[in-house]
């Protein structure tokens, strides 16, 4: 059970509340002057023309947006051997499909990528329940030149998250945004890799809102705790 800091009575609670919503008060106003930052980033023109396998075929880049102007593409981590999806990014995978008609109502288009075989993101997909595009990057460089995969693990130089490799692995995880031009050009605006993407995770949002928190202080590592949704029970 979690301890309480302290027990105080309604009008105690009431105040100190307040002052803790000055606070958040405060953060948003950050978050807000951090996304009008980021939407001044200058942009990247993708010269490369990166080809991906789909359900409806060979695609390229321009091709994933979907008749709209923005494309957020997630990194999915699943090498091209691997039995499983990682089961982190299944975590932030369960969020996908509820909000997708959302972003397409803002001109965005979501896509997860990894460099698995189709046939093997598909079936797992079904595995999950999830409906999302998947799309396969195996037998181009997407991955490598966007920085989550590293052929050689990443131990030899290689760049994760804007900076060295602290954790050599075949597979990183990652968010990437693109945008098309008035020319119908792609342009790369924003990718975040590491804790960047944990705004974007419901429940440990959630979870933060709680006496307990994500509770992951004491374990062998962050997310020691963590199951694919399937697996809970086992």
């Amino acid at each position: 059970m979690p301890t309480p800091p302290d027990v105080v009575d309604r009008e105690t609670w009431l105040e100190a509340r307040k002052e803790l919503l000055e606070r958040e008060k405060a953060m948003s106003r950050q978050l807000d002057e951090l996304a009008a930052a980021r939407r001044q980033l200058p942009w990247v023109r993708v010269d490369t023309d990166y080809a991906f396998e789909t359900e409806s075929g060979t695609k390229r880049l321009a091709q994933l947006f979907d008749g709209r102007e923005q494309l957020v593409l997630w990194h999915f981590m699943y090498g091209p051997d691997w039995d499983e999806g990682c089961p982190s990014c299944s975590f932030w995978a369960d969020t996908y499909d509820g909000t997708r008609a959302h972003l397409a109502a803002r001109d965005a288009t979501l896509v997860v990528c990894s460099r698995a075989p189709l046939e093997q993101l598909s079936a797992y997909r079904a595995r999950m329940g999830w409906e999302f595009p998947w799309v396969s990057s195996l037998g181009s460089t997407f991955n490598q030149d966007f920085g989550v995969s590293f052929p050689d693990g990443g131990a030899h130089g290689a760049t994760y998250n804007f900076g060295a490799v602290t954790e050599p692995m075949e597979e990183h995880h990652g968010l990437s945004i693109f945008a098309l031009d008035d020319a119908g050009d792609v342009h790369h605006t924003y990718s975040t890799y590491g804790r960047g993407v944990d705004i974007l995770n419901n429940t440990y949002m959630t979870l933060d809102l709680t006496p307990k928190g994500r509770d992951e202080d004491r374990l062998e590592w962050s997310m020691a705790w963590l199951r694919r949704r399937d697996s809970y029970d086992e």
